[in-house]
């Protein structure tokens, strides 16, 4: 069992920075593979950035690519990963969720078996 909370959410303006941390409760978080998810209202559950248990892969969508980065403290010491977002644009405005994964990389919600509560970022142009 994997219990995940996050933070770092707000309120910011379009162009700027924000960072989300998750931290993961339990002594196998090295052992998954973790990702970051965001809903707009009326929207589905969108992929935003995935990471593998060491780094090894990390995958965006062409959406928040060069503009967010996802890492994972080193050698996994702190049970937190994190999405840096950079660049911000008001169609970013969605609930982030991070995700913990037990079957190894995914890029689609059902490949994760444990989420957080979520977390609101909203962008104002």
């Amino acid at each position: 069992q994997v219990q995940l909370v996050e933070s770092g959410g707000g309120l910011v303006q379009a162009g700027g920075s924000l960072r989300l941390s998750c931290a993961a409760s339990g002594r196998t978080f090295s052992t998954y593979a973790m990702g970051w998810f965001r809903q707009a209202p009326g929207k589905e559950r969108e992929f935003v950035a995935a990471i593998t248990r060491y780094g090894a892969r990390i995958d965006y969508p062409d959406s928040v690519k060069g503009r967010f980065t996802i890492s994972r403290d080193r050698d996994n010491a702190m049970n937190t990963v994190y999405l840096q977002m950079n660049s911000l644009k008001p169609e970013d405005t969605a609930v982030y969720y991070c995700a913990a994964s037990i079957l190894g990389y995914s890029d689609n919600a059902p490949g994760y078996k444990y989420w957080g509560q979520g977390n609101q970022v909203t962008v104002s142009s």
